[in-house]
């Protein structure tokens, strides 16, 4: 049974590190996969975003499946740990076959190719991240020590993030053959994301009571219409998605933005290592903030900690498309640091937030469903990026991008839009619906927390 005390260090660090393959994965495919995808497999751009967009709706639908049959798994390694070992054998070789060229000529099968390989790919991942993100709500019942615990988890996120973002130049610059160089982004990659999981298997245990306090378990789509009735989780899970909407266009547009406006098209190694080293600036502005944050969330709350954070990278992002251009790359560093510092409040307060309304469904109902609201979670993320990703391909598309070469001026905009103002709609709507999110401190600790001791009482009985 998960308890109000403190967790150990140990602990701590068993939890999080899993997030540094986690955060790895999705830095690489976020920041290079679609440029990846149009500037070397030569898939046009509009079929590139599209590939993503089906791939990640897929992604989404099966998400809540996998949190409810980790949900329902009586194993004696536990509900959730099972699943994470599985979708570790299978990321190895799915993740190396996203970056490996096929050389096919026809846009119609390549179009095909990159699709089904994602497909699988996110699959596999989600086997493992599903389940993992399901352990929070499990592992303490405390309102700050889910913000504590959730804060090394962010801050293993952030070392991943750093990884994805300078690992990748420096591995394909080991081979002279540029395919070869992608596959072996591939392998380094997906091999740190099964060490970080394999890591969090063997050194978190789940709590003994966790599959006896899962209680009788609905039928699925009424078990999603449960949690979706419960409305401080579709407001934290709207905004959420709505923010990383708004980061995801900004992740995939900005290789392109360095490319070629910052670099007008030439000298692509030369934009691709300026880009990685801007990164730096982004991931250790957001990880010397993480601590920030979570000392400003015990004075004013995760909420507002949460508007606080992303309205300060959304005017970053806006600082980019107004500012930037012209005014050399030390200016661009500084808006990364920004905006890095407000995003770090994205890394913790939204994995803070949905335990308390995981809690809230199980002081009302009874029911330990934690894999569904993690499942659901994951869904509407994958939808909201999915849709960022495909909005990316888009743009481009519309206003003419042509790969490899100087952009006109139309293109160029594309790609300023997406990197500004396109970005920045998405996360202030999500600053506005976040402002309607009820629980509190003060609510969790005299609303919630006592019907849930109630329930434990009873069950132990």
């Amino acid at each position: 049974m998960a308890e109000t005390k403190r967790l150990g260090l140990g602990t701590k660090l068993g939890f999080g590190v899993c997030d540094v393959g986690g955060n790895l994965f999705v830095t690489v495919l976020g920041f290079y996969l679609l440029n990846f995808i149009t500037d070397n497999l030569l898939l046009g751009a509009g079929l590139a975003g599209t590939a993503l967009l089906v791939g990640k709706i897929w992604d989404g639908a099966i998400d809540p499946a996998i949190g409810t049959l980790s949900d329902r798994t009586r194993n004696r390694l536990g509900r959730r740990r099972p699943w994470m070992l599985a979708g570790v054998i299978s990321i190895l070789f799915l993740m190396t076959l996203m970056f490996t060229n096929p050389h096919i000529g026809s846009q119609g099968l390549l179009f095909v190719w990159v699709l089904v390989v994602y497909i699988l790919m996110v699959t596999a991942y989600s086997i493992i991240n599903i389940p993992y993100g399901a352990l929070t709500p499990e592992l303490t019942k405390d309102y700050d020590e889910r913000t504590s615990l959730n804060a090394f988890r962010m801050s293993f996120a952030v070392v991943g993030t750093f990884i994805g973002s300078q690992a990748v130049n420096p591995v394909r610059a080991m081979f002279a053959n540029q395919d070869h160089g992608w596959i072996a982004v591939g392998v380094v990659m997906s091999v740190v994301v099964a060490i970080t999981a394999l890591i969090t298997f063997f050194a978190v245990k789940e709590p003994a009571r966790a599959a006896e306090e899962a209680g009788e378990q609905q039928g699925v789509w009424k078990t999603y219409a449960a949690a979706l009735k419960n409305r401080p989780f579709v407001i934290a899970l709207v905004t959420y998605a709505l923010h990383m909407m708004g980061t995801n266009i900004v992740q995939a547009a900005l290789l392109f933005y360095y490319k070629y406006i910052v670099w007008n098209g030439s000298g692509a190694d030369a934009a691709s290592g300026e880009f990685a080293f801007a990164l730096m600036f982004f991931i250790v502005a957001a990880l010397l903030f993480i601590p920030i944050w979570t000392l400003v969330s015990k004075r004013i709350g995760k909420k507002w900690t949460y508007n606080l954070g992303m309205g300060l990278f959304a005017l970053a992002v806006l600082g980019v498309y107004f500012l930037a251009e012209g005014r050399g790359t030390w200016f661009l560093r500084v808006l990364m640091a920004i905006a890095g510092v407000g995003f770090s409040t994205n890394y913790v307060m939204p994995f803070a937030i949905i335990p308390d309304t995981v809690e809230l469904d199980y002081a009302e109902h009874g029911v330990r469903r934690e894999g569904v609201f993690y499942g659901l979670w994951n869904f509407i993320n994958q939808l909201g990026v999915a849709f960022a990703l495909a909005l990316n391909g888009w743009v481009l598309g519309w206003f003419g991008y042509v790969p490899n070469v100087a952009q006109d001026a139309l293109s160029k905009l594309g790609i300023r839009l997406l990197v500004g103002p396109i970005a920045a709609v998405f996360v202030v709507i999500g600053i506005v619906v976040l402002s309607f999110y009820p629980i509190t401190r003060k609510y969790y600790d005299e609303r919630i927390l006592p019907k849930v001791r109630e329930r434990d009482a009873a069950a132990a009985r």
